[in-house]
């Protein structure tokens, strides 16, 4: 999906979404009862076959879609833990390395301190326009290289250097499938299984011997409008770093305010 999608307020996407198509749905109804209802032939029974293959394309779309919107619902879940697990690795970090001797102390945790900024001020930003900022990496690798020169003295500094370096992966690791996540999402072949399948569902429709159009366009209006709104959510929570109902930076946040920044 073009990112222009997720740059708008989600209330506002929907709206977009729900009159897009039931635009497209009725105009598709009013050129189909004008140019092609007029030269198909009509029998008793038409409107029966028509039915069941109504739903017989309900039933498999509505399964395939249904898959889609459970996939990429765990999709955003597991985005938003993702957040909350790299924040609480950069606290769990903060708190390992404020037992280092001064003055490497002051100096991992003042780096911490500004890689969490970093995120807040510019990973979100980029994320939501479906970029990652340059600079991050750098980051971790100054206070990498700060880390694995310290040489422990005693049995006590060793222990918490270990526990301290097995806390450091965990951020990676967590860092690592962050920024995998934010390009992540739907591929153009599940996006075109989509658009068709609503366009064959609601094509089909048309094809009803409706004497009453109005009848007619109601059935195809709550048609469409049930089927924009599932797309919506598909599309909504597909991309769950991009946009303004993006995921929030708030966990990292937290720690900047009631770890990082609390004067003793």
């Amino acid at each position: 999906m073009p990112i222009w999608i997720y740059e708008i307020h989600p209330f506002f996407c929907a709206l977009l979404m729900i009159v897009s198509v039931e635009a497209i749905s009725l105009s598709g109804l009013l050129l189909t009862r004008r140019f092609l209802l007029p030269k198909l032939k009509y029998r008793d029974g038409v409107n029966e076959a028509v039915s069941g293959t109504v739903q017989a394309i309900g039933v498999f779309y509505g399964i395939t879609v249904g898959l889609i919107a459970v996939g990429v619902w765990s999709t955003n879940t597991h985005a938003a833990d993702l957040v909350s697990n790299e924040a609480t690795s950069i606290a769990t970090l903060y708190r390992d390395v404020s037992g280092y001797p001064s003055p490497l102390r002051e100096q991992l945790r003042s780096d911490l301190n500004g890689y969490t900024v970093f995120i807040i001020d510019k990973s979100w930003p980029a994320q939501r326009i479906g970029k990652m900022p340059v600079g991050g990496a750098a980051l971790m690798d100054d206070f990498q290289g700060k880390l694995y020169a310290f040489e422990p003295t005693n049995q006590s500094q060793s222990a918490l250097h270990q526990q301290t370096l097995q806390a450091y992966n965990n951020l990676l690791q967590f860092r690592s499938l962050r920024i995998d996540a934010v390009s992540s999402g739907l591929s153009s072949t599940m996006w075109a299984v989509i658009w068709v399948g609503a366009i064959i569902s609601i094509g089909v429709a048309y094809l009803y011997r409706i004497d009453d159009a109005k009848i007619h366009a109601i059935l195809v209006a709550l048609m469409g409008g049930f089927l924009a709104m599932v797309l919506f959510m598909i599309i909504i929570n597909d991309k769950p770093f991009y946009g303004n109902g993006s995921i929030s930076p708030a966990p990292y946040q937290l720690i900047l305010d009631r770890l990082m920044n609390v004067k003793n």
